[in-house]
């Protein structure tokens, strides 16, 4: 949840050096990621969702200040122009961590994943109507097929006798969606002048402190095997955010944002092993067509990207 697109910032001939090592970052990352929404899930029942974000945000700081003592970076990677767009940016993505967490008490694994995919969708229409980019029949008709696909992923839980729980659930998958959209948009306006250390850093101390303030309102003491989950779970949050911020690196956005899907795997995968849960055969099928358009989308960008790069360097003669 509230993944970090860097690649505006970014040098893109040196991204070109190393796609295998690119890829290879942003499968990490997809694991990474994973195997902390499935520990959210495991302690869902146990601890308060305040408390979990908590410990997600305060643990993943220690692999992200880590990288910045080893790289000697020290606080010059933190200045920033546009505290105002931090904060925006901060918001939404603790909103959509509560949100994603909140979303896994109430469904499986696999389908939290697979509804999360309608980000890029909502961010097509998002930079239309906050950005005023222009947005062309293309990449509406990618953005009308895939909700068609999301409807057909939600369906086994909105049939009759279908049980509130769930239906709260999609709500709350939905929304974390929408506001980790809403997070993209805003790194998006950022990418140029901040850094991603700044942008990723803010965010956690920005979740970390939210979460901080309901803690004397819902806590339980964790046991030693409770203790472990927790902190492991945030640890695996800051390694999933420095392989994919990294993954940029090495390989240009057009060439790794496809697999941002092989999260949808270990999400089947863990989700198996851990709970004994398999998707409906309708989050399959709905999965296929949302992650099409996602990268029909992925593509259109960067058809769009070379365009805009030729019809700039054609100014320039």
């Amino acid at each position: 949840m509230a993944r970090l697109d860097v690649s505006g910032d970014l040098a893109a001939d040196h991204a070109a050096q190393h796609p295998l090592t690119g890829i290879v970052l942003k499968i990490a990352a997809t694991f990474a990621f994973s195997l902390m929404a499935a520990i959210a899930r495991w302690l869902g029942d146990a601890y308060p969702l305040g408390q979990v974000v908590f410990f997600r945000a305060s643990f993943a700081l220690v692999p992200i200040a880590g990288l910045m003592l080893v790289n000697h970076t020290g606080l010059r990677e933190l200045k920033t122009q546009r505290p105002l767009s931090h904060l925006l940016r901060s918001m939404a993505g603790v909103c959509a961590m509560f949100s994603y967490f909140s979303a896994l008490t109430y469904l499986p694994l696999a389908d939290v994943t697979a509804i999360g995919f309608a980000s890029p969708l909502f961010v097509v229409a998002l930079a239309a109507l906050v950005l005023g980019e222009q947005v062309h029949v293309y990449r509406w008709s990618a953005v009308a097929v895939g909700f068609v696909g999301v409807l057909i992923m939600v369906s086994p839980h909105l049939g009759a006798g279908s049980a509130q729980s769930p239906i709260l659930g999609l709500v709350l998958a939905f929304a974390a969606a929408i506001f980790a959209a809403f997070a993209m948009i805003a790194i998006r306006r950022m990418a140029s002048t901040e850094s991603a250390t700044a942008i990723a850093l803010y965010f956690q101390l920005t979740c970390a402190a939210v979460s901080l303030a309901t803690l004397p309102f819902a806590w339980v003491t964790p046991d030693s095997k409770g203790w472990l989950l927790l902190v492991l779970m945030g640890v695996l949050g800051g390694f999933g955010q420095l392989f994919m911020t990294n993954s940029y690196r090495f390989a240009q956005a057009s060439v790794i944002a496809n697999f941002d899907y092989v999260a949808m795997i270990w999400a089947i995968v863990l989700g198996w092993i851990l709970f004994g849960e398999l998707p409906a055969p309708a989050v399959y099928v709905g999965s296929v067509i949302v992650i099409g358009s996602g990268i029909f989308i992925a593509w259109r960008e960067r058809q769009l990207g070379i365009e805009r790069a030729a019809e700039r360097a054609a100014k320039a003669i």
